[in-house]
């Protein structure tokens, strides 16, 4: 008995060796131009020369991720009936397929047309019909639902959120779905100046700036509400989203959440809608909650999509008890990013997520996904939980049926019909790969002067570490980190992508 009693404390004694020297190696993948997804190995070391960039002991209280995911558009669809069927089921099973690259487990659909439908359509554009009675969603049937469809093929628990672009034009002052004139839409530039009041500081192509917009955004706020006031208008607008969730509902695709409108700050040739403060927190607060709670209560409600950095107007509307009290969480996207902390330290009870990532000018470079790379990092590192891409697939230079470019996660050329996996492909693949629902953000180092190596921390449900790393610098970096008692010390190569994952 004491022979065999001696033999289990020694393989036990082994066994815990063992677990301990397997819970200090690490797999290396890293990506450069070029050379995309590239496996080694390292271990952690007991001690280190270097200052840790960061030091995580275990006991953050960190932002639990909820979904990765993108976003269903036209043009997408377009592009994809490019391809051979064979083509077609391995790019949806990669972004979609919880064994694919990407693993995306939640859609964002735009109710009626965004700038990345062929043209401009809603679900009734009957003049004046508050009873909603030509209400229907035929154009999306012909192109959203059935890519909706090839995507559920590959993960058919895939959960979706909404929001418009642009109301039916009856529904806005100047009956018409763009915001303001352009040589991309027929809209009247004698009524621009319904925006400001004038057409001092209107540009259309304000959009098209790319990357890290200096200063305001918008650089003028719009002085009225482009939807229409009148309280029989903001109730059809509630009862059209209501509308919207039961038609999708069956066609078997289940909305649980919806936010009022896409970037209210965006004051677009294409289709948007400007609204004010007060517009806002009337529409959300009085009607559309409401009427939510009543005919769909299981739907949440966000907030947003807030792509203003002008916080004191973000605060105005969040500061508006009734209205916080009505909603689940806040979208943030572009310039809303750089005030997101501020927010979230103010309402720590809300959630927030990224709304969509950045489109970029169609180049489908290597500095694009680099771009890519930190806007992920710097909404997941300050508290997004859930992270969404716009177009996933777009031909040649992605260009819109309103005039710009833009890039996707795959290219195609139109002429061959070939695709490739853009650098933005791999820089989202970093992430969402090994990262899955249920993981905690235990860290971040954002980029700076010094060091452009943006670095994002995360336990997994299992509880193992994992990092991703940039390093966009044109050298290469030392990176050390403190995890626990342990160093991770390595050399990442300029202009590269890195995850390390803990085995």
């Amino acid at each position: 008995m004491r022979h065999l009693l001696k033999k289990t404390i020694l393989l036990s004694s082994s066994l815990l060796i063992l677990s301990s020297a397997s819970a200090q190696n690490f797999t290396w993948i890293s990506s450069t131009e070029g050379n995309t997804w590239q496996e080694s190995r390292i271990k952690l070391q007991s001690s280190t020369k270097q200052t840790p960039l960061l030091e995580i002991t275990g006991t953050e209280e960190g932002t639990i991720l909820k979904a990765w995911g993108t976003t269903f558009n036209e043009l997408d669809w377009d592009a994809l009936l490019m391809l051979t069927r064979d083509e077609q089921e391995e790019i949806m099973h990669n972004l979609f397929a919880p064994e694919g690259d990407l693993k995306f487990t939640r859609g964002r659909i735009s109710m009626n047309c965004n700038d990345y439908g062929r043209s401009w359509y809603s679900c009734d554009e009957v003049q004046g019909d508050l009873e909603l009675r030509y209400f229907n969603i035929d154009r999306d049937k012909r192109s959203i639902i059935p890519l909706i469809r090839a995507a559920q093929k590959y993960n058919p628990g895939l959960t979706f959120w909404a929001s418009p672009w642009s109301p039916p034009s009856w529904m806005k002052i100047n009956n018409d779905y763009p915001v303001v004139s352009s040589r991309h839409n027929k809209a009247d530039s004698r009524i621009d100046y319904l925006l400001h009041g004038s057409v001092d500081g209107i540009d259309e192509d304000e959009m098209k700036f790319l990357g890290e917009r200096e200063g305001k955004f918008p650089r003028k706020l719009a002085t009225q509400d482009y939807f229409i006031q009148d309280p029989r208008y903001l109730q059809a607008y509630a009862n059209y989203f209501c509308k919207f969730i039961d038609e999708y509902k069956e066609q078997g695709v289940n909305i649980d959440m919806i936010t009022y409108q896409n970037e209210p700050y965006s004051y677009t040739p294409y289709p948007g809608c400007a609204w004010t403060a007060e517009g806002t927190i009337r529409f959300n607060r009085d009607y559309l909650a409401p009427t939510l709670k009543q005919k769909h209560p299981g739907v949440k409600l966000y907030i947003g999509t807030f792509n203003t950095n002008r916080q004191d107007h973000v605060e105005r509307i969040l500061g508006d008890e009734g209205l916080r009290n009505v909603i689940d969480g806040v979208g943030f996207q572009w310039e809303g990013r750089q005030i997101l902390p501020a927010i979230r330290k103010q309402y720590p009870d809300l959630h927030y997520i990224c709304s969509e990532s950045e489109c970029g000018n169609g180049s489908m470079d290597w500095k694009a996904g680099e771009h890519t790379f930190f806007i992920i990092s710097d909404n997941m590192g300050n508290g997004c939980n859930e992270w969404f891409n716009w177009n996933f697939l777009l031909p040649d230079k992605g260009t819109s049926p309103w005039g710009w470019n833009q890039n996707a996660l795959i290219h195609i050329d139109s002429k061959n019909r070939k695709f490739r996996y853009t650098a933005e492909y791999y820089a989202v693949k970093h992430f969402s790969h090994y990262i899955a629902p249920g993981s905690k953000m235990v860290g971040y180092y954002r980029k700076n002067k010094e060091r452009n190596t943006p670095i994002v921390v995360y336990t997994t449900p299992e509880q193992k570490y994992v990092v991703v790393a940039g390093n966009f610098d044109n050298e290469p970096r030392q990176m050390t980190l403190k995890l626990g008692e342990r160093y991770l010390t390595l050399q990442l190569q300029a202009h590269s992508f890195n995850t390390l994952v803990e085995k």
